[in-house]
């Protein structure tokens, strides 16, 4: 199946679950984090935000994926060119939620940088912590040597699971 419509499935699952959340143009941030995927990654979430500090910057739309190996965000600049940036867990040092009255942020703290989405639906903030805790936990359990194979296929399955139904 294709990688662009896999991931674009589960953002629009994401968005039809939290419709409060603010996104714009997700086909073509979509293309580009699809661009990215190598073939021995497999996508288990995926969701959009605003990568931006600001709850008011309402155009700056990211797309951010969630693969078996890293979290990529990407996004397709309006004219021409895009950004895309890519956080391994061993660069993830950790997660903040905020929530707000109407929206929500998720903080993820890394080695390099903070990277902030905005503009979340306050529901969807709950969902979003789950995964990428799990994730973030799993795959530094898994460079520490402590995740058996079945514990690494089951919390894969349950990303995925969560994607398509939601907690």
């Amino acid at each position: 199946m294709d990688k662009t419509k896999i991931i674009y499935d589960k953002v629009m699952a994401f968005k039809q679950r939290f419709p409060g959340t603010i996104a714009w143009r997700l086909k073509a941030h979509c293309k580009v984090a699809a661009d990215h995927i190598n073939n021995d990654e497999e996508i288990l979430y995926a969701f959009a935000a605003q990568k931006s500090y600001s709850m008011l910057n309402i155009v700056s739309t990211f797309v951010v994926v969630i693969t078996d190996k890293r979290i990529l965000l990407a996004q397709k600049r309006f004219f021409f060119g895009y950004f895309y940036y890519s956080i391994t867990p061993d660069m993830f040092n950790d997660l903040t939620i905020k929530m707000g009255l109407i929206w929500g942020m998720a903080i993820i703290d890394t080695v390099k940088e903070t990277v902030y989405l905005s503009n979340l639906s306050s529901g969807a903030l709950q969902e979003i912590e789950t995964v990428i805790s799990k994730y973030m936990m799993q795959e530094k359990r898994q460079y520490e040597q402590e995740i058996t194979p079945e514990e690494r296929s089951k919390l894969q399955n349950e990303l995925r699971n969560m994607s398509k139904h939601g907690e």
